[in-house]
This record gives structure tokens, C-alpha cells and sequence, in this order.
């Protein structure tokens, strides 16, 4: 099972590899505000587990396993973030925050369903993708 602490890594992974290309692990420390210490020690337990490949000194890569949990997260996350924005009108200066906090807690048959009321969004509110 899944730590919120280890979703959200895998999800900054996601965001940096589609908005860089690359993902560096200093990015990932600057994205999620942590120490490079803390993002060394998650990215040696995330490689242990299967889900990245990271050699020293070079970039960090998703394994096919690691890449679609990560693009699951960022749907779900993505998802929330047009629910909250479409159908409970909240700012859309707010719907990251808010989307953060309940993409933890959300089941998968709740994503689906959302997904189904929302009309299946191609795009968030912020004009991102959502993964299929």
C-alpha cells in the first residue's frame, strides 16, 4: 500500500518529467520542498521497489511499472482538481490545495465515477492533460 508521502514523490516525478523532459533530483527536492537528503532516501526506496531507475549522478527514470502509477496519481489528482472547479465552482486558485489534501483518500470507484459525471475531461482546469 501507498503512503501519501510516496504518492506524492511519484507524482512531483510525473510533473517534472512533463514539464522538463528530464527529471533531476534536485527538481524533485525544490518541487516537493524537501531536503536532497529526503529525496535521495525515497528515491532509493522507490528503485528497490521497481518503480524508478536512478544511477548515480544521472537522471532519474520511471520504470513502466513505476510510470503508470504515477500517470493513475496525476489523473486522479487532475480529476479532483475539474470536480472541484466544475461542479463545486470553487476558485481555481484554490483546486490545486484542495485536490492535493482528497487525492489521497478518493477509491478508485470514486475516480471512476467522477470521471463518468465530469464527461470523461480531457484537460483540467489549469489547461493540463489528464491521463486516460
Amino acid at each position: 500500500m501507498f503512503t501519501a508521502n510516496r504518492e506524492d514523490y511519484l507524482r512531483g516525478l510525473y510533473i517534472l518529467e512533463e514539464e522538463k523532459g528530464q527529471i533531476k533530483s534536485i527538481d524533485l527536492a525544490h518541487y516537493l520542498n524537501v531536503s536532497k537528503p529526503s529525496v535521495s532516501e525515497m528515491v532509493h526506496e522507490l528503485q528497490k521497489e521497481g518503480f524508478v531507475l536512478h544511477r548515480r549522478y544521472s537522471k532519474l527514470q520511471f520504470t513502466q511499472k513505476g510510470r503508470k502509477i504515477a500517470q493513475k496519481l496525476t489523473s486522479k489528482h487532475r480529476l479532483i482538481e475539474s470536480f472541484l472547479r466544475n461542479m463545486l465552482k470553487i476558485s481555481p486558485k484554490n483546486v490545486h490545495h484542495e485536490a492535493h489534501r482528497l487525492e489521497h483518500a478518493f477509491s478508485d470507484e470514486s475516480i471512476f465515477k467522477m470521471r463518468k459525471l465530469l464527461g470523461n475531461p480531457k484537460k483540467d482546469p489549469h489547461g493540463k492533460p489528464i491521463p486516460q
